[in-house]
């Protein structure tokens, strides 16, 4: 059903914006009710304004069995439409942006709040209503009360210790158990994707790797994929291939920090020490392909920017063993020590059931059984040739997703060995011609969160028309508040460092 009225494609193809199909938005909304009920999954959702015409809805499934998307279109006729959400979970972060974005009214929305505070994009539009009618002026909050004998709240941020980004957290609370959690972010909404309106230009590349600072080459190939498909253009496979080194050893540091910091959040200093000390040990890696730790510089449309000489292969291949040995070792003691699986098992369950209806990617999902990967799923460039196992668990406690980082290590480490032992030749980089016209692309990578997508819209002029970015906490955050539900509060930092979730991927 879904394919005879949603336009098929492929992951980081390109198709002209006129075959993407326009339902009447009722029948939009009964094709993604058909979609998530067979498995697949809201993975965008966004308002388009075109040259001339009406505002219009698209929405972007993606169905993991068949490594397939699906995208189709509406348009809106006045500010008001029927909401999805009491349908539909997953998209009910996606329909309060398009209420603070583009003054839309989701009527019959259960929370309608702003998602990043910042004022609507359509002029005479700063102020909008929630589903009971209430007038809501976009930047005050609004939040959710539990009422009670006993019952209180805590309220944790949005200015925090230390240098991470702000966000609030609103705990009800009956003693120590946490009836509910309400969180807030977008204090900071840097616009960046309204700056990506236009391009590309030299600046819309230092926009992606700075979307998410720990993410720079998931968030950098996403764009570069899209770019390349827009403008009809190919890689080479050694850059496919330097690409895949780049993006595993970004998950490599990332995945052993993590693994460091929740033992340090149980007060385990050994594996925390350790991870700490190698975490920088795949940074540096990073800086040895590119010159920059967090991999700024690699990636480029076309290709990379750096190669690697045989003597510099061989330098990596060694270095990356002796950090697998020494991380080997050190999460060994957190299997191997009974008080740290007594705070790690049963701690922030989420079940398989809620994390479908919420649309979890990424690790927070395949801790909670759910087999997808977008390298195994949407593969591209070299992941179509990588046979990759899709690293899963069972529990979803926070047992399950540090297991489930450990086991992606041991696989990223495996997979760039092999990569960088069989080097393809040619050249890095070949320019892209320019972006073709009113062109449409969907393109994944998976970062070491989790689904990254981007999708892009060129006008009759081949600039971007609107681009839409998606980073993996944005569908991830509501599975932190789930998994506190029914937990002591003392559990919240634990749970918020296994879901290891960004403010600033979220603040666009």
């Amino acid at each position: 059903m879904i394919a005879t009225r949603m336009l098929t494609l492929r992951n980081a193809s390109a198709v002209c914006i006129d075959t993407v199909p326009v339902l009447p938005l009722d029948v939009l909304h009964e094709a993604v009710l058909g979609g998530v009920k067979n498995g697949a999954r809201v993975a965008a959702l966004f308002a388009h304004a075109p040259a001339s015409g009406e505002l219009e809805l698209y929405v972007v499934l993606a169905t993991n069995a068949h490594g397939t998307l699906q995208v189709a279109r509406a348009q809106l006729r006045g500010d008001a439409y029927p909401a999805l959400t009491p349908q539909c979970t997953q998209v009910h972060l996606f329909e309060r942006e398009l209420a603070e974005n583009w003054g839309l009214r989701p009527e019959g929305h259960p929370w309608l709040k702003p998602v990043r505070f910042t004022k609507s994009r359509r002029e005479g539009h700063d102020a909008w209503e929630r589903s009971d009618g209430a007038q809501i002026t976009v930047g005050v909050a609004d939040f959710y009360r539990v009422r009670g004998a006993e019952v209180h709240e805590v309220a944790v941020g949005p200015v925090h210790a230390g240098i991470i980004e702000p966000g609030h957290f609103r705990f009800q609370c009956h003693g120590e158990q946490v009836f509910a959690l309400e969180i807030s972010l977008g204090y900071q909404h840097r616009g960046v994707e309204r700056a990506l309106v236009g391009g590309p230009n030299p600046r819309t590349i230092h926009y992606m790797e700075t979307l998410a600072g720990d993410t720079t080459v998931g968030h950098t190939t996403a764009y570069c994929q899209a770019v390349e498909a827009l403008s009809g253009a190919s890689i080479s496979a050694r850059a496919a291939a330097l690409r895949v080194v780049g993006l595993e050893l970004e998950r490599l540091a990332n995945h052993t920090g993590a693994l460091g910091a929740l033992a340090g959040d149980i007060g385990f200093l050994p594996t925390a020490a350790f991870c700490g000390r190698l975490r920088g040990d795949f940074l540096n890696l990073t800086a040895s392909l590119c010159g920059n730790r967090f991999g700024r510089g690699l990636v480029r449309p076309g290709g990379v920017r750096f190669d690697l000489e045989p003597q510099q292969i061989n330098e990596l291949l060694q270095r990356i063993e002796a950090a697998r040995r020494d991380v080997e070792q050190a999460v060994d003691l957190l299997w191997n020590t009974p008080s740290v699986q007594a705070r790690f098992e049963q701690t922030g369950v989420l079940s398989q059931e809620l994390a479908r209806e919420l649309g979890l990617v990424g690790v927070v999902a395949r801790a909670c059984g759910i087999e997808q990967d977008v390298r195994r799923d949407f593969p591209t460039g070299l992941y179509r040739f990588a046979q990759l196992p899709t690293a899963v668990s069972q529990t979803g406690d926070v047992f399950a997703r540090a297991y489930v980082r450990w086991l992606e290590i041991e696989r990223s480490v495996e997979l760039v060995r092999d990569v960088l032992g069989s080097l393809p030749a040619g050249a890095i980089c070949i320019p892209a011609p320019a972006v073709r016209a009113e062109q449409l692309c969907v393109s994944l990578v998976e970062g070491f969160r989790g689904e990254i997508c981007h999708v892009a819209l060129s006008d009759a002029g081949g600039r971007l028309a609107t681009y839409k970015v998606v980073d993996p906490s944005f569908h991830n955050w509501a599975g932190l508040a789930m998994a506190l539900r029914n937990q002591q509060i003392s559990d919240f930092p634990l749970c918020n460092k296994s879901f290891d979730l960004s403010y600033c991927g979220h603040d666009l």
